[in-house]
């Protein structure tokens, strides 16, 4: 019996299509360096947006790492597994179909980073995506987009964590600048206060470092700034609540509920910060509106917000009490096709940077183009017959098809591994740290050797699961490439059908040209087929359809 498996591109899959007929209960887990927060949500997609049903936060100075080696301490690993499984347990009650989890600059920057992960996903069945500072800064983004209406005015967005202060210019329509800057309020408390209150000395070098730490992207964002434009500036996490917490209470009495919204000039947060920093922590401990673990750090993280409106120039800020949270929550609507309007500029950011990516180092678009479309064809006539795999991986199969061979940049000789280099430490917003490393992967095995058990980076892959999909995904990858052997478009499309009985997939290549016999072509893919047929336990038979 024989299945016809064609099926015409389309620009939407499988997981991008609008579901508007049911509401859906999300979590997202921001794994800090400082704490960890929870934001439970219920999705209504025929608005589109998301009403928040509850929200938990733990302290658990993630950032107190081991001085000597940089590891999380499996103190604070401890704290945050416990603080991990309240979470879990709350989501649990509330009926939560999925949570979302990201972890950043602290445990981005931990050498046992990853086990930690992997601990979490072991103990509690929460699969943690690390992310950059970048990607860290865009969902900050979209957050803040979610409970402000920027109207015309360009803002400017200020978020100080435990471990980095992530600084966005942006628009209605798009982020024009995304920085992430190692300067947090966990990290300046731990490496440079150890006076209490803080004297003068450590108090004036703190400020000339946050200024210097800052400077760069305090440039890009002026740089950013079309002529005649007067940004807004928007702050938000805890420092900042914080902050303006004591500012209305000292001014007005009482703190408005909601606080976003609140708005503090300069001159106010310069008078707070001398206050605090004259204070020894147990005084800070007594100022109503600061809680016990952020007297500790309250203020580092006030000087760091205070230099950020002194070196912009701003006389006040704005609250917004959505960030990193909201934005995970934004990003899931995003990828499955649930906002379509005012943000619809952010749902192509993953493409939009692997196109980047691709010019940045000289890749021949159209050519990669081509294979991208054979890959994407491959996958998508044997799903269900070869593979189930679904949205995501298509989309990391495409992304690793246009970038296959960035690595030629480098050089041509071992290209492949080049790719891997070049694709793992691009800055590519929108995918998380193992979403890159699948991509680099896929490129990494466009060639040359399959995937072996002695290759580090396809060792160092979470799990099995990881593996599998960098294999299986691979030896597509390697058929496409092979099914434009000579860069020139010579096979307009292919149609697939397979033998079940006895395991055969034929392929019917249809030449662009009349007359055009594919003869290199049709050598490439036998050359080439073999890790395919190995991977899916079939046999490949290429046919050239003449016209």
């Amino acid at each position: 019996m024989v299945s016809s498996i064609y099926q015409t591109k389309t620009q939407t899959n499988n997981s991008l299509i609008r579901n508007s007929d049911r509401q859906s209960i999300i979590a997202a887990i921001d794994i800090g360096t400082n704490s960890i927060h929870m934001v439970i949500v219920k999705i209504e997609p025929d608005l589109p947006s998301f009403s928040i049903i509850a929200k938990e936060k733990d302290t658990v100075r993630l950032g107190e790492r081991d001085s000597k080696t940089g590891d999380l301490t499996p103190e604070a690993i401890e704290r945050s597994l416990s603080a991990l499984k309240r979470c879990k347990d709350l989501a649990d009650s509330l009926n939560v179909e999925e949570i979302i989890a990201v972890a950043t600059s602290a445990t981005r920057e931990a050498s046992n980073g990853q086990d930690f992960l992997n601990q979490i996903e072991a103990e509690l069945s929460i699969t943690v995506n690390l992310i950059s500072g970048q990607e860290e800064a865009r969902r900050i983004y979209l957050g803040v987009l979610s409970g402000m209406d920027f109207g015309e005015q360009p803002q400017i967005i200020v978020d100080i964590g435990g471990g980095s202060t992530e600084l966005i210019l942006a628009d209605i329509q798009e982020s024009r600048f995304l920085s992430s800057t190692k300067v947090g309020a966990v990290r300046l408390t731990r490496e440079f206060v150890t006076s209490d209150p803080i004297n003068e000395l450590e108090f004036n070098y703190l400020r000339a470092y946050v200024r210097g730490m800052l400077e760069r992207s305090v440039v890009e964002i002026w740089q950013n700034l079309q002529l005649n434009e007067v940004p807004g500036l928007i702050g938000t996490s805890g420092t900042i609540e914080t902050l303006a917490t004591i500012h209305a209470l000292e001014k007005h009495g009482s703190v408005p509920n909601p606080i976003g919204g609140y708005q503090m000039s300069r001159q106010d947060l310069e008078d707070i910060v001398q206050k605090l920093a004259r204070m020894t922590c147990k005084e800070r401990l007594e100022v109503s509106g600061i809680s016990d673990k952020r007297a500790e750090i309250i203020v580092p993280g006030a000087i760091i917000l205070l230099e950020v409106m002194n070196m912009l120039n701003l006389e006040s800020i704005t609250i917004c009490e959505r960030a990193l949270r909201e934005g995970i929550i934004v990003d899931w609507m995003l990828t499955h096709g649930l906002i379509e309007s005012r943000l619809c500029y952010q749902n192509e950011v993953r493409e939009r940077n692997v196109i980047k990516i691709a010019q940045k180092y000289r890749v021949n678009l159209e050519y990669s183009e081509k294979v991208a479309d054979f890959a994407l064809s491959l996958f998508k006539q044997t799903k269900g017959y070869l593979h189930d795999w679904g949205g995501k991986e298509q989309e990391l199969l495409w992304a690793a098809a246009i970038l296959h061979n960035c690595g030629v940049y480098i050089s041509h000789s071992a290209h492949h591994k080049h790719s891997y280099y070049l694709i793992r430490n691009a800055e590519m917003l929108g995918f998380t740290e193992l979403e890159l490393e699948l991509i680099a992967n896929l490129a990494r095995y466009h060639r040359k050797s399959k995937p072996k058990k002695k290759h580090e980076n396809y060792q160092a892959l979470p799990n099995k699961q990881h593996q599998l999909i960098v294999r299986q995904l691979s030896a597509i990858l390697r058929l496409a490439v092979a099914l434009d052997r000579r860069k020139k478009g010579a096979i307009n499309n292919i149609s697939c059908y397979y033998y079940e009985n006895n395991r055969e997939l034929h392929l019917h290549l249809f030449p662009t040209d009349i007359g055009d016999d594919c003869a290199l072509e049709l050598w490439s893919l036998n050359y080439k087929k073999d890790v395919f047929e190995e991977e899916y336990d079939v046999k490949v038979i290429a046919t050239v359809v003449i016209k």
